[in-house]
């Protein structure tokens, strides 16, 4: 098969591209386009290794994602620079915000078409200060040239064009939409006295892991009963906290885990007490489309999936005991009604988050740009 054209894909893990855009690398794989993939994970990498079985070539180019170290960003600039000069690509697309930005002012000095997607503004972006003022400059640049924008709220699309940036050529998307063949109806578990809840995120503050815990503590002490489950890698400041809550019997801690499905069989309630500046959660499209009911903060990227009393309940951020509440009050339904509220969870998700609304979206818009538009 004779190749369309050449894509590559800027990102800063293999492992958000496997779990968000396979679908998109299949698509684009599938219809005769030749597809890179940059990221900073080896050849070894389970992920990489997924890619690459399907079609896509892998390039290793190492990013920190958190770093603020200007010359270590500088250097990852260079690096694409680079790249973008030894291989001769016909569109970019740009994920997360080191490669947003650093890929995006390399394709604009290369005169290379690229499109741009904002996962989410994170912390540097979303507060007040010196580090914000810096990175809304680097956007500017970046975006000058930018073909297209893809948001995935409309908080996030607003903030751009609060700054003028970006005002022209973009879209709002349903974040990374959600698989629903992969993500299908699980059964709602049996209840007796034993409800369980899941915790699945990086074990990190923003995430509100803090809220989780004191709900946990607090509703343990009235119900030994109660399970609540954590899925996710720890981050170094929370190894000690959570060795401590598993010892007490708080906290079931499963670390990372392969599969996410595996947990919500059995577990009847997700809870996403986030303060961290989602683009769209995941987690929670996850959630709602395997029919699970959540309780989340009210924020961007989260009360677009969760309607309060609907499909779960929405919480105030960093408030234990408005979280509290609210996981008392879904206790406190019967279980039809959690089931049903898992059920309106899953309808809302086939209506405004297949995944395929998101790739459609892209061959469009990557075939405009070839034709010319």
């Amino acid at each position: 098969m004779s190749h369309k054209a050449t894509i590559l894909m800027l990102t800063n893990s293999a492992g958000g591209l496997c779990h968000f855009r396979f679908e998109l690398v299949e698509r684009l794989l599938s219809e005769g386009y030749s597809v890179f993939f940059s990221v900073p994970n080896n050849s070894e990498d389970i992920y990489v290794k997924k890619l690459k079985e399907i079609g896509a070539q892998h390039i290793f180019t190492k990013i920190n994602r958190r770093s603020t170290n200007p010359f270590i960003d500088i250097l990852l600039f260079f690096k694409y620079i680079k790249l973008l000069k030894k291989i001769k690509f016909d569109i970019v697309l740009t994920y997360t915000i080191k490669p947003n930005v650093y890929g995006g002012i390399a394709c604009n000095i290369l005169k290379i078409p690229y499109i741009a997607n904002i996962t989410g503004l994170g912390s540097a972006v979303e507060n007040k200060s010196i580090l914000q003022n810096i990175s809304l400059f680097l956007y500017k640049i970046a975006f000058k040239k930018v073909k297209h924008v893809f948001f995935q709220n409309s908080e996030n699309q607003e903030f751009f064009f609060k700054n003028n940036i970006a005002i022209h050529n973009n879209y709002l998307l349903p974040g990374s939409g959600v698989n629903l063949k992969k993500f299908d109806i699980l059964d709602y578990p049996i209840e007796s006295e034993c409800i369980k809840f899941l915790f699945i995120s990086r074990v990190m503050r923003e995430k509100g892991i803090d809220y989780y815990l004191e709900a946990a503590k607090y509703l343990k002490s009235k119900n030994p009963n109660f399970e609540f489950h954590i899925c996710g890698a720890c981050d170094d400041s929370y190894q000690n906290i959570i060795k401590a809550s598993t010892k007490d019997g708080i906290i079931i801690y499963h670390g990372r885990v392969p599969n996410v499905r595996d947990y919500l069989k059995f577990t009847h309630c997700t809870i996403h007490p986030t303060y961290y500046p989602e683009g769209m959660s995941n987690v929670l499209l996850e959630s709602a489309a395997s029919a699970r009911p959540a309780i989340t903060t009210n924020r961007s990227g989260c009360r677009e999936i969760i309607k309060d009393g609907v499909n779960g309940y929405i919480a105030e951020q960093k408030n234990s005991r408005n979280l509290i509440e609210k996981i008392e009050k879904f206790i406190g339904l019967s279980y039809e009604e959690k089931k049903q509220m898992g059920l309106n969870g899953r309808k809302m998700v086939e209506d405004k988050f297949d995944r395929n609304i998101v790739i459609d979206a892209y061959m469009k818009t990557i075939k405009n740009i070839l034709s010319g538009n």
